[in-house]
This record gives structure tokens, sequence and C-alpha cells, in this order.
């Protein structure tokens, strides 16, 4: 077979380039630190690795998110711990504001300090967090969720929504609680209310009520104790059942529950029982009808009594909103320390991922530096072939 001179040429150009490409690409590897510098190195590791990328990717975006996600709860926490140590000091007053040697000084003095106190809570409700959103408004974040009407009461104009922050491809997690669910709500525990009746005459008055059989068959009923006076005799009925004559100071006993009445009711005079959740349940109602009381002269025994009654029934009201403030607080606590596993949980992951990543593309410096030697070698046997054939012509032998 005739082997031009052309053709020698050309099969060791090209000998000669791909042994300079070959040294240029370990060249590349080893300069990049990896192995796969460009997706035609090896298609099937770049396509994988282009995959654990984005998923690498993904979890980092996670990961700022519940950054944000614990900052808003850490701020909603601190509010929350806030209402609950105001909510105290205001039980502390209605329960000094209860003993009978006070005058209506002393009361007005009380309702004062106490409405600094209904005042902060009002500010605490309407928190903004370090985006001036307001934190209870649900969706309604741009206005405060807690506005004073025309006659002065506290209204609630938020939504029913919390927003919500996906701090895990799995996990939406509620970052704020809405304001209807902590100030004008009580926990699905709280038991029995109990309240006098705005048009009672008497000087009836109440304590309680206690749980004392909660498997009676009536126990979660509403309850409405009359009063009725007839020929200088007193009586009562419970929901409308059996007469049964009264005593002062007497403890009466219907539906698994204990009731200690006193004082003398008049005629039509009520009392009415209910679950706490059908009662009031907003925290700034309760403010307002302590201070009506507080505000208000005793000048008559009915005055008196219904004063004793509204700040009976007032101290059980805060009892449930400070219970009901507290479980709120303690779901964020329970949410913050969920972050803290997803946290821990995403790290690994990301560990996961980065190795992977590396076993996918990084480099063996040990391979490649000896396959760079090895490229150098095959490079200079080309040249130095190339070299011996061009010598070879029949015109060196003439």
């Amino acid at each position: 077979m005739r082997i031009s001179t052309l053709t020698i040429y050309e099969q060791s150009m090209s000998s000669l380039n791909r042994q300079q490409g070959s040294l240029m690409q370990v060249s590349q590897q080893i300069a990049s630190g990896r192995r796969v510098v460009n997706p035609s190195d090896d298609p099937q590791a770049a396509s994988q690795a282009v995959q654990v990328s984005q998923a690498l990717a993904i979890n980092s975006q996670y990961a700022d998110a519940r950054i944000g996600a614990r900052n808003a709860l850490a701020q909603e926490e601190s509010v929350l711990n806030s209402v609950s140590d105001a909510i105290g000091s205001a039980r502390t007053l209605i329960l000094q504001a209860s003993t009978d040697t006070l005058s209506d000084a002393d009361r007005a003095s009380i309702a004062s300090e106490l409405r600094g106190i209904y005042e902060t809570v009002i500010g605490q409700a309407n928190a903004t967090d370090g985006n001036g959103r307001y934190l209870f408004g649900g969706y309604q974040d741009s206005s405060e969720p807690f506005v004073r009407d025309a006659s002065g009461n506290v209204n609630y104009v938020g939504d029913g929504n919390n927003r919500a922050v996906r701090v895990d491809a799995s996990r939406l997690m509620p970052v704020a609680d809405n304001g209807e669910d902590i100030f004008r709500s009580v926990h699905s525990g709280a038991g029995y209310v109990m309240e006098a009746a705005a048009g009672n005459q008497g000087s009836v008055v109440f304590k309680g009520p206690q749980v004392v059989d909660d498997n009676d068959p009536a126990y979660g009923t509403a309850f409405d104790i009359t009063f009725s006076v007839s020929g200088g005799v007193t009586s009562y009925s419970v929901n409308g059942g059996a007469v049964q004559a009264y005593e002062p100071g007497e403890t009466i006993r219907f539906g698994g529950l204990s009731v200690t009445l006193d004082g003398i009711p008049a005629d039509g005079d009520s009392l009415q029982l209910d679950r706490a959740e059908n009662m009031n349940t907003d925290l700034f109602r309760t403010f307002e009808k302590a201070l009506t009381v507080l505000e208000s002269p005793s000048a008559t025994d009915a005055a008196t009594a219904a004063r004793k009654n509204t700040l009976s029934s007032v101290l059980r009201e805060f009892d449930n909103s400070l219970d009901n403030v507290l479980t709120t607080r303690a779901s964020v606590g329970a949410r913050m320390n969920e972050l803290d596993v997803v946290d821990s949980v995403s790290g690994n992951r990301s560990l996961n991922y980065e190795e992977k990543l590396s076993g996918l593309v990084d480099l063996d410096y040990v391979s490649a530096i000896a396959e760079y030697s090895l490229r150098q070698v095959g490079l200079q046997a080309a040249q130095q072939a190339f070299i011996d054939i061009k010598g070879l012509s029949l015109f060196d032998r003439m």
C-alpha cells in the first residue's frame, strides 16, 4: 500500500492535536479542581450534578425562609410574653379592688392603673414586625387589626387567617397567629363563667362556680338561676326546675357544679352560668367591664353587689384569657423548637448533597496528576515520532 507524504503529515498533525487536547483537558481539570469541566466530559455525571445542585439551592432557600420564620416567631413570643405579664398585673389589681374596705376613690385609683394596662395591651395587640406589618391581623397586615369605634369599644378588623412560610418541602409553618384567636378566644379546656343579669335589683352575690362532678349528665349545659320573692319568702329555681328555698350564704349544687350565694335577691333577679366559650371571650371587653364598675360609685346595695359579681366574673375571664395567651405562646415555642429540628435535618441533607455533588464532579488529584504526566509523555512521543517520520525522505539517500 502506498502512503503519500501528505498523509503522513496529516496523521502526525492529528496525533499531535489529540495529545495536546488531552493534555489541555487534564490541565483544565487540575486548574479547576473538577473532573467534569464541560458536560461532554461525563454527560451522565453532569446531568446528575445539575439536579443535585438545584436540590442544594432549594435547600438553601428553605434555610433562609427558616431564618425569617424564626425572627417572626421570636417577635410574636416577645409580644405574647408582655401581654401575659399585663394580664397578670390586671388580675392582681382586680383582686385588690375586690376588697370591701376600699373606698370609691381607692377603686378609681386602681381603675386608673388598670386603664394604663388596658392601653398597653391594645398597643401590643397592634404591634408590628420589622417590616411594618401588623403581627396579629392575619392576611390584613397593612393596617391596625384592633380599632376603637365611636363608642370607644375595641373591635377586631383583621381576618381569621394565619400567615405561614414554607420552611421545608413538606412543612408550611404558621409564623403569626391572628388576633381573633389570641385576644377574642378562650382555651378549649376553659370551664364555666358566671354572671349576674344586668337588671338585678337585689344584693345577691356569688362565688364560683366550682366543678364537683364533670360526669353529671347535665354538665356542659347552660344554667339560669332565677329568684322569686313571695310573701316574704325567697326561693330559687335552676332552669325553671323545682323551686327551692333560698338561704343567704348557702352552697347549692346542680349539673356537676357548686355555687355559693349570699345577699338578698330581689324578685326576678337571675344569675347565668355557661361554658366560657359561650360567654364573653373578648379580653378587651373584660377590661372595659372592670373599668366601668371600678369607675362607678357603689351608692346602693344593688350597685355593690353588681360590682362584686362583675369583678368575680372578670377574674374568671382574665384567667381564661391568660390561659389562652399562654397556650398560644407555648405553640409559638413549639414551632421555634421545630425549626431547630428542621435546621438539623436540613444541615444533614445539605451535607449529603454536597458529598454526592463532590463525588460526581470533583477531581481525584492523584489520578489527575498521574494522567497529566502520562499525557505529557504521550505528547512528547508524538512530537518525537513526527520528527523521525519527517526525516524519512529518499532525497536524503541520493
